[in-house]
């Protein structure tokens, strides 16, 4: 097995890819591409539109309307070969540690491989474990959705209430938001994860304590804002129904197994994961729990098959043909040569609305690093600004900017074939609108001669459109590992670790000494900035609320 150094030889010799020759060509081919207009290029081959386009499994890639030519996708080919990136996915396929700065391996891909097949890390098969726990997840998920689990007063769940923050929830929200019309027709979920109370407030308002399920969702158990989350539902529960109902209206995702007991959860009721799942890439572990609740086992297992047969793909496919290493390699050339600072996902369907909101954390919390694997200075930029909003929603508030703006936005325009819905002509008029702002932006108003300056649009904005046949458990699976493993090329080729998240750390350290100094009389020893908003907090707080305290949050901490 490879080590993370000998899965990349390029990296050690190269520290940043800006020392490569081909970095340099790709940008002298930028320059050269200038005054090459969009219009032109599809002029000059009328059948542009086929032969940049890639299909894989159902999925449709058209990366037509970028202004790059052969040229350029073949240095872009080049810099990925001499980044070692075949090394580096065989690597991180392999379980080689290429967490290099917490040394673990990264295998969140083991959570969607079959039963039958094999990976060892250090000497261990790591397939099996995870099958295991998909065993006993199954297991609960069918005990609710038949009724044979029952609360403490013998009445069967009919809410699931996921309690976790980043990656312990925005993923299952995700998916539940999309996979919606899967859901049992008598089990639905509800998430929380802000601390502010209000979030909690809003989703326990109008539960019936008899039937609801909380599933605590925290690696360590020690959380702070889950945990707080976790012991307002406690107190709200025990309230109404007493203490020894915890034990069947709370489980847990973790692996600490005394803090779970703690709490007063059966650690029989624990369903652990591993540290090679980072937060951001767990939703097709244990995490997912609630979301098999509501759409099964066999709908959770399906989500499972379409990631893996992406994954496949991606390790197995030519660079040329292959999904994620094609969207990395553009998004590389738009924020390293074109000078893009943010990118938009824009999903055309409604169930696809938190996708952006998934992928920002996807994207920005594993490729928003300044520093590469060996702690030097990366050199070049990485992760840009990630955000959008679903179709047609967007074009009334951002698409103006898109259109018109000074700094052009690469986008992903999303599409599924097939709704969900009887109403064709909707989906007509929403299809229309995704290959009516994909064409508008590569082609301006080609066919408008001589507007006023207002109503000029210059196009050349570049765009991708995936297209999916439907949107299903299967092919939302499919969704997730191709931007799953378009990150992974990335931040291999830019030289960071996707894998950690120190970033979060530094806040999270200071607010907890000053959250324990807002409860003092002591003057505040920070900043004149940070002590002045304090005292202003600590004197609002000594006045006492305007209103009644939440009945749910009264004394929480």
């Amino acid at each position: 097995m490879r080590s993370p150094e000998g899965a990349g030889r390029g990296d050690e010799v190269h520290a940043s890819p800006f020392e490569l020759p081909v970095w340099h060509e790709l940008a002298t081919h930028r320059a050269e591409l200038a005054s090459t207009s969009m219009g032109r290029l599809f002029e000059d081959d009328p059948r542009r539109g086929v032969k940049l386009s890639a299909e894989f499994d159902g999925v449709v890639l058209d990366y037509s309307k970028n202004v790059i030519t052969d040229r350029t996708v073949d240095l872009l080919m080049r810099l990925a070969r001499d980044r070692g990136l075949a090394a580096g996915i065989d690597a991180m396929f392999g379980g080689t540690r290429i967490n290099t700065t917490e040394d673990r391996a990264v295998l969140h891909t083991v959570l969607r491989t079959p039963a039958s097949e094999s990976v060892l890390l250090d000497g261990v098969d790591v397939v099996r474990p995870v099958h295991e726990v998909l065993g006993r997840m199954s297991d609960l998920a069918d005990a609710i959705r038949s009724g044979r689990w029952r609360g403490a007063t013998g009445r069967s769940v009919r809410t699931v209430v996921n309690i976790g923050i980043g990656g312990s929830d925005l993923g299952p929200a995700m998916a539940y938001h999309a996979l919606r019309e899967f859901a049992h027709a008598e089990v639905e979920a509800r998430f929380v994860s802000n601390v502010d109370g209000h979030d909690i407030d809003r989703v326990l308002g109008d539960l019936d304590p008899e039937t609801t399920l909380f599933i605590v969702s925290s690696k360590t158990f020690s959380t702070i804002e889950t945990l707080t989350n976790a012991r307002t539902a406690r107190r709200w529960l025990v309230d109404r129904l007493g203490d020894e109902a915890v034990g069947k209206h709370f489980v847990a995702v973790s692996t600490n197994a005394e803090q779970v007991g703690a709490f007063g959860i059966n650690p029989a009721n624990m369903f652990e994961f591993w540290d090679w799942v980072g937060g951001r890439y767990s939703l097709m572990s244990a995490i997912g729990l609630s979301l098999m609740i509501v759409i099964g086992p066999e709908g959770f297992r399906e989500m499972l098959a379409g990631a893996h047969a992406i994954d496949e793909h991606f390790r197995t496919a030519a660079f040329e043909e292959n999904l994620p290493v094609l969207l990395g390699l553009l998004g590389i050339w738009h924020r390293n040569f074109c000078g893009a600072q943010a990118f938009a996902v824009l999903p055309y369907d409604q169930r696809l609305a938190l996708l952006p909101a998934y992928l920002q954390q996807l994207d920005m919390e594993s490729n928003g690093k300044s520093v590469n694997r060996h702690g030097c200075p990366v050199g070049v930029d990485t992760a840009p600004v990630v955000w959008g909003a679903p179709g047609t929603n967007g074009q009334h508030a951002f698409f103006q900017m898109l259109h018109q703006g000074t700094t052009p936005v690469p986008c992903d325009f999303i599409g599924v074939l097939e709704p969900a819905h009887t109403h064709r002509v909707h989906h007509d008029l929403l299809m229309a609108n995704l290959f009516a702002q994909t064409r508008a932006l590569a082609f301006g108003d080609l066919d408008t001669p001589e507007p006023p300056p207002h109503r000029s649009f210059p196009g050349d904005r570049p765009s991708n459109t995936i297209l999916l046949p439907s949107l299903t458990p299967y092919t939302l699976g499919q969704l997730i590992a191709l931007y799953e493993n378009k990150v992974f090329v990335q931040g291999w080729i830019w030289g960071v670790n996707s894998f950690d998240q120190w970033g979060v750390e530094l806040g999270k350290k200071l607010a907890t000494s000053i959250h324990e100094d807002l409860r003092s009389d002591a003057p505040p020893d920070f900043d004149s900035s940070t002590n002045a908003l304090m005292l202003r907090y600590r004197h609002a707080r000594r006045s006492g609320p305007v209103g009644q305290p939440s009945a749910t949050t009264t004394g929480e901490i």
